[in-house]
């Protein structure tokens, strides 16, 4: 596997691709916009309901049967459970090739309970909260299937809509089982989005990703009275944590390491008999990611030995980066400059204006919501479990303003300005720029053969699809 951009080479071989594909493209037709519009109410009143919901990764029961439901209600075949996951589901209407596929997350982030208030004020302490705006993903993409699946049966087009619904794509990989139980083996191309703080759609790749929950086990012992006789958990999940720190200064500049302790024992006179710390390895290359955590494996196993105690530890998830498509990026920056931005009425910029006071660092101006960032290649530093659909079938996506400029996904920020009009508005848009890029892929065998080539040239003839987290089932307790 390879950093992106690919050399010239491939530069001028895609831009020939695109020169081919967008000279004569057909002008969008306006009903397909009307037919989002439509569903305005319906769109909102759905994110609002996940909003409310707030379900973390495995546990989306009710934001499931939501999205499920509604496209249900529109003419949608809907088979759900599939690749050993309750919460997923797959829903299909239209008949024929190209078959197009949308995905559609829904699932929301521990701790970070937030209401619609351009304050800090949890709505459940501790609760969880959609700080990475999957409500609105969710819904988004569903409005967007109904729209592209009502214009299919008016204009007599061939061709098939899916909507996906993928759980626990905050670390879950929810995604992954998906592509390898070859739910998207005849799928001919695959569309997503995301919330983000601008109007975004370039070529992009990101970080892989593998985790793993590292458990140690020691003896206890009154930690007074004879703490000789005992071997701390505690003290192996620290030595790990310290040498996977000393790491961080040999390992290539484009990786991370992150970390918490997830349990270092149950009373200070007590040496703890067991303790877990919980770690994700992310680099762009998967390879790399691999090198990376077999390094921190290493770093567990000295540590054990070290402290006398017994290391375990249990792959929790592994994405792949994603693989860029500059046809496919291009077909969806065309919409969505024919759209325009995210404009905020007076009370919409009063809100912004008090989220802004709160935010630390990086100011961006709030008219930014209102542009379409450049298109230029982009190296995101986050991970998806988009990543692996992207390298089984060509895919693309992009990000549209759901929060007020300057913001950080994460945080209570993105919840409080996702609960409201602002995030509307930005869902809105990417349920039209979703929209209007299918219908273009329907009416364009032309987009979708380049779009294929380029797919096929980055990936390479001899690529085999290994997933990062082995054969392992969805661990539908990891919220728990």
């Amino acid at each position: 596997m390879r950093d992106f951009p690919r050399p010239d080479s491939a530069h001028a071989y895609t831009a020939g691709l695109l020169a081919l594909v967008f000279v004569s493209m057909p002008a969008r037709a306006a009903e397909i916009g009307e037919l989002v519009e439509e569903r305005r109410s319906e769109a909102i009143a759905i994110a609002s309901d996940l909003f409310d919901y707030a379900e973390l990764g495995y546990q989306e029961v009710k934001s499931s049967t939501r999205l499920a439901t509604f496209l249900e209600e529109h003419g949608f075949a809907v088979t759900k459970g599939v690749a050993g996951m309750p919460t997923s589901f797959i829903a299909s209407r239209g008949t024929g090739r190209p078959v197009i596929a949308i995905l559609a997350e829904y699932d929301a982030l521990p701790s970070l309970s937030q209401a619609a208030l351009p304050r800090r004020q949890p709505v459940v302490e501790q609760g969880a909260g959609h700080a990475c705006g999957h409500h609105l993903f969710g819904s988004a993409s569903a409005t967007a299937g109904v729209a592209i699946a009502e214009w299919l049966a008016r204009t007599g087009t061939t061709g098939t809509v899916r909507v996906y619904g993928t759980p626990a794509e905050e670390g879950g990989s929810g995604k992954v089982y998906m592509t390898r139980a070859g739910l998207f083996d005849d799928v001919d191309v695959a569309l997503h989005w995301h919330p983000n703080d601008r109007n975004v759609a370039v070529p992009e790749s990101s970080n892989g990703n593998k985790s793993a929950r590292f458990t140690f086990r020691g003896i206890a012992a009154h930690a007074a009275a004879s703490p000789h006789r005992g071997r701390s958990a505690l003290d192996g999940v620290e030595a790990m944590n310290y040498m996977a720190n000393l790491i961080r200064e040999h390992m290539p500049s484009k990786a991370r390491i992150h970390y918490i302790i997830t349990h270092g024992g149950d009373a200070p006179n007590v040496v703890p008999e067991r303790a877990e710390v919980y770690y994700y390895v992310r680099h762009p290359e998967r390879d790399e990611v691999e090198v990376l955590f077999d390094r921190l494996v290493a770093a567990a196993e000295g540590a054990a030995l070290g402290t006398g105690t017994r290391m375990g530890y249990e792959v929790m998830h592994g994405n792949y980066p994603l693989l860029p498509n500059e046809v496919l990026a291009k077909a969806i920056y065309s919409e969505m400059t024919k759209l325009g931005g995210v404009t905020y009425d007076k009370a919409e910029l009063e809100f912004a204006n008090a989220i802004r006071k709160s935010l630390f660092g990086n100011r961006r101006p709030l008219s930014t919501a209102q542009e379409i960032a450049p298109f230029e290649f982009r190296q995101k530093t986050g991970s998806t479990d988009v990543g692996d659909v992207s390298w089984n079938v060509p895919t693309a996506g992009f990000g549209a303003a759901t929060w007020v400029p300057g913001t950080a996904a994460h945080s209570w920020q993105a919840v409080a300005a996702g609960g409201m009009s602002i995030g509307h508005k930005g869902m809105m848009l990417a349920a039209e720029v979703l929209a209007a890029t299918a219908r273009e892929l329907y009416v364009n065998p032309k987009l979708l053969s380049a779009a294929r080539k380029e797919f096929e040239a980055r990936r390479g003839r001899d690529f085999v699809y290994r997933p990062l987290l082995g054969d392992r089932t969805p661990p539908l307790d990891y919220r728990r």
